[in-house]
């Protein structure tokens, strides 16, 4: 069993009031979720490396939302959220599944008596699909399914025990992964010399494109749901995409994975870390070519001018590039890197093309938004706003936005970026005022500036901010949590 403390404070306002969605416009909604894939690493929010044309067009003909975040990390409490139409911040109700092998707060199911999106616009007339190669939401019991008309899991991502790996030389498995799920991730790809249709995500979004070929001539709206968990760990690229970025004289392992923190704790040469960035940049442009085709099926269809389409992720990562050096995404180092998340909005009809919205915006808005379109909510309400009200503006202008990740909290408001453990030790205040911020910690002088966002996270969590007792990691294969 878990254990819980708490940090509260008196007189904490409510929880957030559950919204109702307006009259439903009916359109068909395609949201399309990318996990870790990180705002620095695309061309609509600057960069000028990685190539991503499709995301870049998709840009052009979208709402860009610069200041976006979400709202609880990291990626099942993210699914949740994206699910459920609800803020699961800050974790009160822990319920730890025994046969996972991920124990951090937030990570569980959808409770039974909690109802979805999937139900809600299912209820008024709504094809519901979901397709993704993401595996932690298909552990037995998960529950994330429900609603759907269609789905499909599609294996062979990560730690998936998926294919055998007996077939493997293990000798040449060791030569060419600096990493403990070297075998598991050969074997899920067929072998060491894995193609481009071999990684799941060229399969997820094929999945996605059959849908729509499915339903053609289904006279519903439909609601379709994809999420594919690339460019997350495992890091290798297929070929084709490595290629644009890697370095030709390394001679080093392919690292699949990579200890969170700071990279000063690992043996990791700037070589490797380069490796890493290439790896995950191809993974990057790979994502965004199926997401590119996946766009152009839309189109091919008939179905663009009368389809709503949402793209974001759950989180990103870092590459070392930040005071500590972390790489990865530990929950204790909460910068940018990991808590800036890409967020675009395309109106059906072209509505707000190229508008770029600085109003802070959460992943919870996400759903908010599906529901307002299709005129439908969950029993319980929704907790996020339409990201659609940006149009004329009306999109809500929020003080400050907070998150939960682990055993530590984040908070940013127009000023201060702050994290710290749920306890408030290990904090770490920035000033976003400064034209270089997170170049220096302020907290010993701004203790001020602490307090605030101290008060205001524990005001959003309702007066209370629950911290639970790690649970014993356990191998589902062979022994339950206890």
């Amino acid at each position: 069993m878990q254990r819980r403390t708490a940090i509260q404070i008196l007189g904490a306002s409510p929880a957030l009031a559950a919204q109702t969605p307006p009259k439903a416009k009916r359109w068909n909604i395609l949201v399309v979720v990318s996990d870790t894939l990180r705002t620095a690493y695309l061309g609509p929010y600057g960069n000028r490396t990685i190539r991503t044309p499709s995301l870049d067009r998709f840009a052009a003909q979208s709402m860009l939302f610069d200041r976006a975040h979400p709202e609880a990390l990291p990626t099942i409490p993210t699914r949740r959220t994206l699910h459920g139409g609800r803020r699961v911040f800050p974790f009160h109700n822990y319920q730890p599944q025994p046969w996972d092998n991920v124990y951090l707060p937030g990570w569980q199911s959808l409770a039974p008596e909690e109802d979805t999106v999937a139900e809600a616009l299912g209820r008024t007339g709504y094809h519901c699909g979901f397709f993704s190669d993401v595996p932690h939401y298909f552990v037995p019991g998960r529950n994330f399914t429900r609603g759907f008309h269609q789905w499909d899991y599609i294996r062979g991502n990560a730690e998936d025990r998926y294919r055998s790996s007996a077939l493997l030389d293990a000798a040449s498995v060791a030569a060419r992964y600096d990493s403990a799920r070297g075998a598991q991730h050969a074997a899920n790809l067929g072998g060491l010399s894995p193609e481009e249709m071999d990684f799941a995500t060229a399969r997820t979004f094929t999945a996605a494109m059959r849908f729509l070929d499915d339903n053609r001539r289904n006279e519903k709206p439909f609601y379709l749901y994809v999420d594919t968990f690339h460019p997350h760990e495992t890091w290798e690229a297929p070929r084709n995409y490595y290629e644009l970025y890697r370095d030709p004289a390394y001679r080093g392992k392919t690292h699949l994975t990579v200890p969170y923190g700071p990279v000063s704790k690992t043996q990791l040469t700037p070589a490797d870390v380069a490796d890493i960035k290439a790896h995950y940049s191809g993974l990057v442009t790979m994502v965004d070519t199926w997401f590119g085709r996946l766009m152009a099926k839309l189109a091919a269809a008939g179905r663009a001018e009368d389809t709503l389409v949402i793209f974001v992720s759950d989180h990103g990562t870092n590459f070392a590039d930040n005071l500590e050096g972390a790489i990865g995404k530990p929950q204790s180092l909460l910068y940018p890197g990991t808590m800036h998340i890409p967020l675009m909005v395309r109106h059906p009809k072209g509505l707000g093309a190229g508008k770029r919205v600085h109003n802070f915006a959460y992943t919870v808005d996400v759903p908010a938004t599906v529901c307002a379109a299709a005129g439908a909510a969950p029993r319980d309400g929704l907790h996020g706003h339409d990201l659609l009200a940006a149009l004329d503006g009306r999109f809500p202008t929020r003080s400050h936005v907070t998150c939960r990740y682990g055993d530590y909290v984040w908070y940013r408001d127009a000023s201060n970026w702050f994290f710290s453990h749920v306890n408030g030790s290990e904090a770490h205040l920035f000033d976003l005022e400064s034209s270089k911020p997170f170049d220096a910690l302020i907290q010993d002088r701004a203790p001020e500036r602490v307090a605030v966002a101290r008060k205001r996270i524990v005001e959003d969590a309702g007066g209370e901010v629950p911290l639970w007792s790690r649970a014993t990691l356990a191998d589902p294969t062979t022994k339950r949590l206890k």
